[in-house]
């Protein structure tokens, strides 16, 4: 029996998850605990080490449950994504009020008032969740008033239930955003990232790392022998690497050899790509 995958079910020798109980061996199981994260960006990773690598990130706002909380890191799953791993403890809230908007481009401000002079809070990523609770404007800018009291320009936010039309802008307004192993952020994406997140803002919640996508992610085609078939939004996967068709010829990724969201016709990325992960895999229309 093929073990089921510690990415995306919430199982150690110890401890686990109550749902599979019958179907895994653990010395305990428990049932998550509701709650969400509190700051604009959490590294995930898969084990409770602060010098341990990215494996995915979590935007505030996102809901999690937790099964164990020990020396200030907390096991959890991504109630959006599935995907299981530690967070720091101090991330994470109570599951509040539903939150009302959104951040919809790469990167924003909250300020402590409405006010695009006063030093800012903190940073916001595309994707971060908020309460609005008022309106103010100043200077004619409009600020949105949050139910922490902070202020954050108005037009950099959209009500939670509308999303964008075409996953590939979204991809786009991201160009130049810097590489980063894991990423899932504004700040700054790995390749399968990229294609997380972009899709996050058309509604669409996807499977986080690049084998996921492969195998779940709309249809197979046939890209034709000259890639001539292939249109926008398609996507190529090699193993460990996927990119986005921005048209037929065209496309966009997280590049670990720019270390930058990046543009290159397919025929470049694909002879490019080869010297490291062979021909490509699969390819497949969302």
């Amino acid at each position: 029996m093929t073990a089921p995958d510690r990415r995306l079910n919430a199982y150690r020798p110890d401890l686990a998850d109550i749902r599979p109980k019958g179907e895994i061996d653990a010395a305990k199981f428990v049932s998550g605990e509701a709650a969400e994260i509190v700051v604009a960006v959490a590294d995930l990773k898969g084990t409770p080490d602060g010098s341990a690598g990215v494996d995915h990130q979590l935007l505030m706002g996102d809901p999690v449950e937790i099964f164990e909380r020990m020396n200030g890191w907390a096991w959890v799953q991504s109630v959006r994504d599935g995907y299981v791993g530690y967070v720091r403890q101090d991330v994470l809230g109570a599951a509040g009020p539903k939150r009302t908007h959104i951040v919809a481009v790469p990167r924003s401000f909250a300020y402590p008032t409405d006010d695009l002079k006063s030093a800012p809070v903190q940073p916001l990523s595309m994707g971060c969740a908020v309460r609005v609770t008022g309106q103010t404007e100043r200077r004619g800018t409009a600020y949105a008033t949050l139910s922490t009291g902070q202020s954050v320009v108005a037009e950099h936010l959209r009500p939670l239930g509308e999303h964008a039309a075409d996953y590939v802008a979204i991809a786009e307004m991201l160009e130049r955003a810097p590489y980063l192993w894991g990423g899932a952020s504004g700040f700054g994406v790995d390749c399968s990232g990229l294609v997380h997140l972009a899709m996050r803002m058309t509604g669409r919640d996807v499977l986080r790392d690049t084998d996921m996508q492969e195998r779940a992610l709309g249809e197979e085609i046939d890209p034709g022998a000259e890639l001539e078939k292939l249109q926008r939004g398609d996507l190529v996967f090699w193993k460990g690497h996927v990119v986005i068709m921005t048209d037929g010829r065209n496309a966009i990724h997280a590049s670990g050899r720019s270390m930058l969201v990046t543009r290159e016709p397919i025929a470049d990325a694909v002879a490019r790509i080869a010297a490291l992960y062979g021909p490509p895999t699969r390819y497949r229309r969302p």
